[in-house]
């Protein structure tokens, strides 16, 4: 799978203007502790990107290193032809970053915080940041400590999209939102990308990435496993098969030769089978299941 992904880097270098991420053999380690290791992809810009992994499996590591809170001992990356590490602050004028976890001054009010992130990027957004607001019904007047944690996403979300960024970097963004307030969520992310704006989403909810995005990177241990568009996941030659022989169910994942398959079924002596598609669902978790 590296090689897949170093050739990706490759055809999308030569012309670096169609890139918004590109991350090449990045490794970051935390002592003796596992981070990210050689990790290598490119986005291109206008996605809505997914990288899919569940926790723990280095996707907040790599995000921060993106944006320049933490120092990658090895690799490079550019974000919007821009080198994280020299140009940080440049790179933080264009992108829309929303935190897994929504941290504010418990002591400001919603609007004081929404306020402070434009005037950061010296940016007046009042307009825009009340469209928002009243869209997903925030309260502006409130204290954050008054809020609970779906209210401070929502807060999460206005000072990640209000200044219509280049590049929005999503991490987790529909944990501790409700139902509505994820549909929501979402009609705002296809706006932005509807205006041009490229989507990074993180996510280890399996159905929002098979709906919004076009392009998928699965981690793993902080290595890069799959690398593809969904649409080619969703219609890879793996196979999920089911048999029946003397009245029990077995079930497993195929990805080999058809004629293969179907000639080992027949020295099974199986009742019955049937060979269907597998969902995104058991994709991951067939790229995720240790090698035999």
């Amino acid at each position: 799978m590296m090689m897949e992904s170093k050739n990706n880097i490759r055809e999308c270098r030569g012309n670096e203007a169609d890139i918004a991420i590109e991350i090449r053999d990045v490794t970051k380690t935390y002592g003796k502790h596992r981070g990210i290791s050689h990790l290598s992809f490119v986005v291109p810009k206008g996605d809505i990107f997914g990288f899919l992994g569940p926790n723990g499996a280095g996707k907040s590591t790599t995000i921060r290193c993106m944006l320049g809170m933490l120092h990658f001992q090895k690799g490079e990356i550019r974000i919007l032809g821009m080198d994280a590490k020299k140009q940080t602050r440049e790179i933080l004028r264009k992108v829309g970053y929303m935190p897994s976890e929504a941290m504010f001054y418990p002591s400001m009010k919603v609007k004081d915080v929404i306020r402070l992130a434009v005037e950061a990027r010296k940016m007046n957004c009042d307009s825009e940041a009340r469209r928002i607001c009243d869209l997903l019904d925030v309260d502006r007047e409130k204290r954050i400590s008054e809020l609970s944690l779906g209210n401070r996403k929502k807060v999460s979300i206005v000072c990640a999209m209000q200044h219509q960024p280049e590049l929005l970097i999503l991490d987790e963004p529909t944990s501790g939102l409700d139902p509505l307030m994820q549909e929501v969520f979402f009609k705002l992310v296809l706006e932005q990308n509807a205006r041009g704006t490229t989507c990074f989403l993180s996510s280890h909810v399996l159905s929002e990435v098979k709906r919004y995005c076009k392009n998928v990177a699965i981690i793993k241990e902080g290595e890069l496993v799959k690398l593809d568009s969904v649409e080619n996941l969703l219609r890879s030659g793996i196979r999920q098969v089911k048999v029946w022989q003397g009245g029990q169910e077995r079930q497993f994942t195929y990805s080999g030769n058809a004629r293969e398959l179907i000639r080992e079924l027949d020295t099974m002596q199986v009742d019955d089978v049937l060979i269907e598609e597998p969902s995104l669902e058991e994709l991951f978790i067939h790229y995720y299941q240790e090698e035999a």
